[in-house]
Parts: structure tokens; C-alpha cells; sequence
């Protein structure tokens, strides 16, 4: 059971990824991208159904946490998938908010895209790609805002 709801929990999420990558601009992928509710299916189908078993040693990781205590923990197969369902969790949130500010600042799905697509694979990696193409095109639109505020 373990080792399906450690699968089960991507698949819970792979349909907003694929919202959010392949049809960004669709009204529905809008409001699905801008609920942070996405996240509760696979809470509560795989991260609970995972962490509840090793609560207990779940708990002495975070409340203590060292690496050894850490290490105990996703030695336990329940234990690691918790903290895979809770990785999956946290990186769709990072999606969602990394869609909605490419929305924002209207980036080009082109781009957004593979940014997304790596941070699928690799979200700390893919975040900081975002921010950094944010902040390149935060500073142009306000560089190009003061010049509109100069001129007229």
C-alpha cells in the first residue's frame, strides 16, 4: 500500500501540472492554479494514510530535528513517502504560485512551460529560475511604466 500512495500521491497532482503547463490560459485552469485547495486531495488520500502510522517518529524529526533523526525516519518506507506526498504538496503549491505571477506579469507560456516542467523535477532549482526571470521582468515593466509616466 505503501508504494501506491507513493505514486498515488504525483498522479493526484499531475492533472493540475498539466493544466497549468499545457493549457494556461484556459478559465478553469485560472481557478484551479489560484486555489490552494488542490493540495487537500493528496493530503488527505496520501500524506495522512503515510504519516499517521510513523507519527510518532515523524514527530521526533521535526520537533528535534538532526540528521541522524531525519535518516531514521525515511527509513521507514511509510516515512519516506510521507515526506514525498508532503514534498509533492509544497512543490504543486510552488507551481501554482509560479503560474500565477507568469499570468501576472504575462510571460509567455513558452517560457513558463519548461520553468514549470523543471520545477516538477527539481522546484528548488525551478523556483529560482522564476525568480530570477521575475525579477528581470519586474524590473523591465516598471523601467517601462516610469518611462510611459515620463513622456505623457
Amino acid at each position: 500500500m505503501t508504494g501506491f500512495l507513493f505514486e498515488f500521491s504525483f498522479w493526484l497532482a499531475a492533472p493540475v501540472w498539466l493544466l497549468m503547463i499545457f493549457a494556461p490560459g484556459w478559465g478553469p485552469t485560472t481557478r484551479i492554479a489560484g486555489s490552494p485547495l488542490t493540495v487537500v486531495p493528496i493530503l488527505l488520500l496520501a500524506y495522512l494514510p503515510l504519516a499517521i502510522p510513523v507519527f510518532p517518529e515523524l514527530w521526533t524529526a521535526v520537533s528535534r530535528p538532526d540528521i541522524d533523526t531525519f535518516r531514521d525516519l525515511t527509513a521507514l518506507a511509510d516515512g519516506a513517502g510521507a515526506i514525498w506526498a508532503q514534498v509533492i504538496a509544497w512543490d504543486l503549491l510552488i507551481g501554482q504560485w509560479m503560474y500565477r505571477e507568469s499570468r501576472r506579469l504575462r510571460l509567455s507560456p513558452l517560457l513558463t512551460g519548461p520553468l514549470l516542467t523543471f520545477t516538477i523535477l527539481l522546484s528548488p532549482f525551478g523556483l529560482l529560475l522564476f525568480l530570477c526571470v521575475r525579477a528581470t521582468r519586474t524590473r523591465r515593466v516598471l523601467r517601462d511604466e516610469f518611462a510611459a509616466a515620463a513622456s505623457g
